[in-house]
C-alpha cells in the first residue's frame, strides 16, 4: 500500500557530504530521513524557498523535457529500501498510459518540488516500516 508523504524538513550541512530530507506522513505521525547529495538538497531547498533561477537547472530541464514531449508527471513513489539504499520511480502519464521511470529518491523529490503545487510523494508501507522500525 502506498502512503502519502510530504517534505517536512531539509538539513543542509556545508561540512558533510550527505544532506538530509525528512518525509512526514500526511495523515499520520510517521516520518523518516533520507540522506541525499548536496546538489539535490540545494535544488529542493531553492524551490521550497521560492527561488527560481534565471536559466533552467537540471531538475527544471527534466520537468521541461517531460512536458514538451507530452508527458504529465503524476507523482513520485519511493518503492523500496535495500541495504540502506532507497529506490524510487517518477510516474509520468503519456498518451493515457502511466510510465514509471527509475530514479534516485533525491532526484524524484527534487522534481516534485519543481512543480507548483508540489507533486504528491508516496512511500510504500514496507519502506516506511523498514526505515522507522521504532515507530
Amino acid at each position: 500500500m502506498l502512503v502519502r508523504m510530504e517534505l517536512a524538513r531539509i538539513i543542509i550541512s556545508e561540512i558533510n557530504d550527505q544532506q538530509v530530507v525528512f518525509l512526514r506522513e500526511v495523515e499520520g505521525d510517521r516520518s523518516f530521513p533520507i540522506l541525499i547529495g548536496i546538489f539535490e538538497a540545494t535544488s529542493i531547498d531553492r524551490r521550497v524557498q521560492g527561488h527560481v533561477p534565471p536559466r533552467p537547472l537540471t531538475h527544471d530541464l527534466l520537468k521541461n523535457v517531460i512536458i514538451e514531449l507530452g508527458g504529465e508527471v503524476q507523482d513520485v513513489v519511493i518503492t523500496n529500501l535495500v541495504e540502506h539504499t532507497y529506490y524510487a520511480v517518477i510516474r509520468i502519464r503519456h498518451h493515457g498510459e502511466i510510465i514509471e521511470v527509475d530514479s534516485r529518491p533525491s532526484d524524484a523529490i527534487a522534481l516534485a518540488a519543481h512543480f507548483d503545487p508540489h507533486l504528491p510523494i508516496y512511500v510504500d508501507e514496507d519502506v516506511i516500516e523498514a526505515a522507522s522500525p521504532n515507530q
